[in-house]
C-alpha cells in the first residue's frame, strides 16, 4: 500500500486540513458526554440555574464546532480521494501507452481496461474510508481510553476483555476475504476479456451461430464471479452483527458492574452515562478503524494489481540524448535484420534481412501468409526491436532516436483500420493537429474518400461511432489513408491497406498517392500483384526470408514463388494481369 500512500502524500494541505477536521470531530464527540455528566450529576442536583445555561450554550458550541469539523473532514477526505485517483489513473494511462506489443501481451488489454476502472475504484473507496474513519478512529479510541481509566478505573477491566474478541473476529476475516478478493479480480478479468471478445467477434459469432455457445461461457466465469462475490459479502456483512453483539456484552456487564458503586455512592449517575458513551466510542471506533482492515485485502489486491503496471519495465524507450533531428529524410535501411518474439529466440520469425530504401522509391513487400511480412515493416516505427542486426532511418540506428521523432516521420497504414469515436475531421487530423480544411480535402480527394464523405449530411463534422463501425471497410481504409497523407510524413507503410478496396478505386489511389509521395519513401505489403505492379523494388518473403527481389517484369521472368502468386491471381480475378 505504499504506492497508494505517495500519491495521498501529494497532496498535504488536504492532509493536514483532513486531521484538523478529525480532532474537531473527536474533540466534539467526547466533550459532549463530559459535558453531560456535569450537568446530571452537579447542576440538576444544585439547581444552579446559570451554570445550566453556561454548560448547554457550551454544548452549542461544540455541536457547531462539530458540524464545522465534519464538513471540513467530509469535504478534504473527499477532495483528497478524487485528486488521489485521478493521478493514479492518469500516471497508469500514461504508462500504458508507453507499452509495447511486449507489455501488452503480460498484461493483456482486458485486464488492463480492469485494472484502470475498477481497480482504481476499489482503491478510491479505501482511501476514503481510511481518510474519513482511519484518522478519527485511532484519536477517538485513544481519548475514550484516556476518559474512561480517569472516570473509573475499576470498570476498565470489561472492555479488556472485549478488545480480544474484536481482534479475533477482524484477523479471521482479513485473512479468509484475502484470496476471495484476488480470485474476484481474476474472475472479474475473464469477464471483460469474454465480453471485449464477444462485441468485437459479433458478426463471426453470428456467422457461425455460437451464440450459445458464447451465452454458456459467460454464464458459467459470471456465476464463478456471483458465488465468489457472495462468499465475500457473507463473510464481511456477517462482521457487523458480531460486533453489534459485543457492543450490547460490554454495556449490560458495565450496568450490571456499575449497580454497587452506584448504590454505595462512589459512583454517580452522570458519570456512570459519561462512562458509557466512552465505552460505546472506544468499542465504534474500534468497529469503525476494523472495517479498513476488513477491506484492506481486496485493496491490497487492487493495489499489487495497479503497482505491476506502474514498476513493468518498458522494452522500448527513448535513450538519454535520443536524437531527435537529421539532416535527411527518408531513407531506410535493414543491415542483416533478424527478428525473434519474445522467448522464442530459436524460432525466428525473420532471418537477415538486407534492403535499402531513398526518397521518392517504392519498396514492395509481397509473400504467403506468414511469410513475415507485416513484422518487417512493424520494426521500422520500433513497435518490436531487432533481435540481431539495425535498422537504419537517415543514417542513425532506430535504437538511437527520440521514439516521438522517429514515429513522427512515419505515416503507418495497418490493415486493419482502426478509427477513433468523433468526427470525421478529428481522426484525419490525428496526426497533424493544425491541419486546414483544404488539406483534409486535398487528402481525402487522393485517397478517393472525398466522395462519400462529402456525402454526408454533416460531411467532415459526421460522427463516426467506435471503431468506424458506421462505415464499410473500404470505407474505414481510405479514412486511414487519408489521415496519413494529411501528416505528411517521410516515410509511408502502406502494411496491407488497400485490400478493401475494388480494383478500380486501389489502382486510382496508387496513381494519385504516386503523385504526393515524390519526395518520400513508401513501404508497400500487399496480398495482389496489382497493388505493387509499378513498385521501384519488390521484395519476396518466405517464411522470413527473402527469396528474390526486382521489378515485376524481372521476378516474373525469374521468381518462382512470385511466379506462383501471379498465376493463382490470374485464376482469382479471371483476366490478365498485364490489365492493371
Amino acid at each position: 500500500m505504499l504506492y497508494v500512500w505517495s500519491y495521498v502524500r501529494k497532496h498535504n494541505k488536504l492532509l493536514a486540513l483532513n486531521l484538523f477536521g478529525a480532532i474537531c470531530f473527536v474533540l466534539v464527540n467526547l466533550g459532549l458526554p463530559t459535558i453531560l455528566a456535569q450537568i446530571i450529576d452537579d447542576v440538576l442536583v444544585s439547581q444552579d440555574t446559570q451554570r445550566l445555561y453556561f454548560l448547554i450554550s457550551l454544548m452549542g458550541i461544540l455541536i457547531v464546532f462539530g458540524l464545522l469539523g465534519n464538513i471540513v473532514l467530509t469535504y478534504a477526505s473527499s477532495r483528497l480521494t478524487n485528486e488521489t485517483t485521478k493521478d493514479m489513473r492518469n500516471d497508469l494511462y500514461d504508462k500504458i501507452n508507453e507499452f509495447s506489443h511486449e507489455e501488452y501481451e503480460k498484461i493483456g488489454v482486458s485486464s488492463a481496461v480492469t485494472r484502470i476502472t475498477n481497480d482504481a475504484f476499489v482503491i478510491l473507496q479505501f482511501v476514503e474510508m481510511v481518510l474519513r474513519i482511519g484518522f478519527y478512529t485511532p484519536l477517538m479510541f485513544i481519548g475514550s481510553i484516556i476518559l474512561i481509566i480517569s472516570t473509573n478505573p475499576s470498570l476498565s477491566w470489561i472492555l479488556l476483555t472485549a478488545f480480544p474478541m474484536i481482534l479475533v473476529v477482524i484477523y479471521w476475516i482479513a485473512k479468509t476475504s484475502g484470496p476471495l478478493s484476488h480470485r474476484m479480480q481474476k474472475l472479474l478479468d475473464r469477464l471483460n476479456t469474454y465480453s471485449r471478445e464477444n462485441l468485437t467477434g459479433l458478426r463471426v459469432i453470428r456467422a457461425f451461430a455460437r451464440e450459445k455457445y458464447q451465452e454458456d461461457k459467460f454464464a458459467t466465469v459470471n456465476g464463478d464471479y456471483m458465488n465468489t462475490a457472495q462468499s465475500l459479502h457473507k463473510l464481511m456483512g456477517s462482521a457487523m452483527p458480531l460486533f453489534n453483539h459485543i457492543m450490547i456484552l460490554v454495556v449490560s456487564l458495565i450496568f450490571v458492574f456499575a449497580l454497587e458503586p452506584i448504590n454505595s455512592g462512589t459512583m454517580q449517575v452522570g458519570t456512570l452515562v459519561a462512562f458509557v458513551e466512552y465505552a460505546f466510542h472506544a468499542l465504534f471506533s474500534v468497529l469503525m478503524f476494523s472495517q479498513i482492515f476488513m477491506m484492506y485485502p481486496r485493496a491490497n489486491v487492487s493495489a499489487k494489481r495497479l503497482k505491476e503496471i506502474h514498476d513493468m519495465p518498458i522494452s522500448i524507450t527513448s535513450k538519454p540524448g535520443a536524437i531527435k533531428e537529421t539532416r535527411t529524410h527518408g531513407y531506410i535501411e535493414f543491415d542483416e535484420v533478424s527478428f525473434a518474439y519474445p522467448g522464442e529466440t530459436e524460432n525466428p520469425v525473420l532471418y537477415n534481412i538486407n534492403f535499402k530504401a531513398k526518397p521518392g522509391e517504392i519498396i514492395a513487400f509481397i509473400g504467403s501468409t506468414g511469410s513475415g511480412k507485416s513484422t518487417l515493416v512493424q520494426l521500422i516505427p520500433r513497435f518490436f526491436d531487432v533481435t540481431f542486426g539495425k535498422i537504419i532511418i537517415d543514417g542513425v540506428d532506430v535504437r538511437d532516436y527520440d521514439l516521438d521523432a522517429l514515429r513522427s516521420k512515419i505515416g503507418f497504414i495497418s490493415q486493419r483500420a482502426l478509427l477513433f469515436t468523433g468526427t470525421i475531421g478529428k481522426n484525419l487530423r490525428f496526426g497533424k493537429d493544425d491541419a486546414t480544411d483544404d488539406e483534409l480535402t486535398s487528402a481525402s480527394d487522393v485517397a478517393q474518400a472525398r466522395d462519400f464523405i462529402e456525402r454526408m449530411n454533416k460531411k467532415y463534422h459526421s460522427y463516426l461511432s467506435e471503431g468506424g463501425s458506421n462505415l464499410s471497410g473500404g470505407q474505414k481504409q481510405r479514412l486511414s489513408i487519408t489521415r496519413a497523407i494529411v501528416k505528411q510524413p517521410d516515410i509511408y507503410i502502406f502494411d496491407d491497406s488497400f485490400s478493401a478496396l475494388d480494383y478500380k478505386t486501389d489502382a486510382e489511389v496508387r496513381r494519385r498517392l504516386s503523385e504526393i509521395t515524390k519526395e518520400s519513401t513508401v513501404i508497400i505489403v500487399a496480398q495482389r500483384i496489382s497493388s505493387i505492379r509499378n513498385a521501384d523494388q519488390i521484395i519476396v518473403l518466405e517464411e522470413g526470408e527473402i527469396k528474390g527481389r526486382g521489378t515485376h517484369d524481372e521476378l516474373m521472368a525469374t521468381n518462382d514463388i512470385y511466379q506462383a502468386i501471379a498465376a493463382s491471381q490470374l485464376k482469382e480475378e479471371q483476366g490478365d494481369l498485364n490489365d492493371y
